[in-house]
């Protein structure tokens, strides 16, 4: 069930249902300086769906790409309105990434776990202390290694020859020919 959130969650929306923050479609320059849009803020990344998943390939290579499923399966428990099934997430999330037996377990403070037994009623906001740590955690540590990492920067390259018109290419290369001569 999580990993069906997870990948819900970083599969790509149709571009009709990508909007800019003043309401306007951004479906146009969707592909185009997503990387600029990633380099503003963590948060900004995290509602791109390929900028998660980017960010997943860089924290995969850095051995911390739990942080960031952590984060994601916060945010859809918060979206949890049965409360059978908000029961059913909290544990797994539990298991996942706090219990002292999980498999994928975030680097929360001691005092910050959560005691099982607070999974038999869960709230929507049950994990959001640990989740706010995690969130800084990502956002003073691994984002900015991702702002400066191969990854992120190729990927930006590629955008921006992608952006720069055929004949620019040509007009300096003449240019530079003219005024090496």
């Amino acid at each position: 069930m999580f990993n069906r959130a997870v990948s819900r969650l970083s599969r790509k929306r149709p571009p009709s249902d990508i909007h800019d923050s003043d309401g306007s479609s951004s479906s146009s320059h969707q592909g185009h300086k997503s990387t600029a849009k990633w380099a503003a803020s963590l948060e900004s990344l995290l509602e791109d769906p390929e900028g998660v998943k980017r960010f997943r390939e860089f924290l995969k290579k850095e051995f911390s790409e739990e942080n960031v499923l952590f984060w994601l399966a916060c945010e859809d428990f918060k979206k949890t309105q049965d409360k059978n099934q908000m029961q059913e997430k909290a544990k797994e999330i539990y298991m996942t990434f706090l219990s002292n037996k999980a498999s994928s377990q975030v680097n929360v403070e001691g005092q910050s776990r959560l005691n099982e037994t607070i999974l038999e009623e869960p709230h929507p906001l049950m994990f959001q202390k640990l989740q706010d740590q995690i969130f800084n955690l990502m956002k003073y540590d691994s984002y900015s290694r991702f702002l400066k990492s191969d990854l992120f920067l190729k990927h930006k390259r590629t955008e921006e020859e992608e952006e720069e018109p055929p004949d620019a290419q040509t007009a300096a290369k003449r240019a530079s020919r003219i005024y090496n001569t």
